[in-house]
């Protein structure tokens, strides 16, 4: 028997799931957990404006601190962010970046 979560996915499909790029009011919302040598997960985000239909966002990895790098590309502002907090749990990792965005998100809008 397979081991799989609540929702009747194997655990590594679950990741996948959570790894994949969203869109949220108007962004591209690309979370990712990044295994680190002591056990930890770096949870850490990229998140991008809508450009084009159908452009997808494009990963860059970076060791930065949690500071925001911008990218340009035409019509297309990316904003990444790297080590946002640590977790034992690549899940968790994951699911903090997706809530970090839409945090993020929201108060740009609040912003504007």
């Amino acid at each position: 028997m397979r081991n799989t979560t609540h929702t009747g996915r194997t655990h590594q499909q679950e990741l996948e799931a959570m790894k994949a790029t969203i869109r949220y009011k108007g962004y591209e919302v690309a979370p990712s957990a990044q295994a680190l040598p002591n056990g930890l997960y770096a949870a850490n985000l990229t998140i991008g404006t809508l450009g084009t239909p159908g452009t997808q966002l494009g990963i860059q990895s970076s060791t930065q601190t949690p500071n925001a790098s911008n990218a340009s590309r035409p019509s297309q502002k990316i904003v990444s962010f790297d080590a946002l907090d640590y977790f034992f749990d690549e899940r968790h990792a994951l699911a903090y970046a997706c809530r970090w965005a839409r945090m993020w998100i929201d108060e740009q809008r609040r912003c504007a």
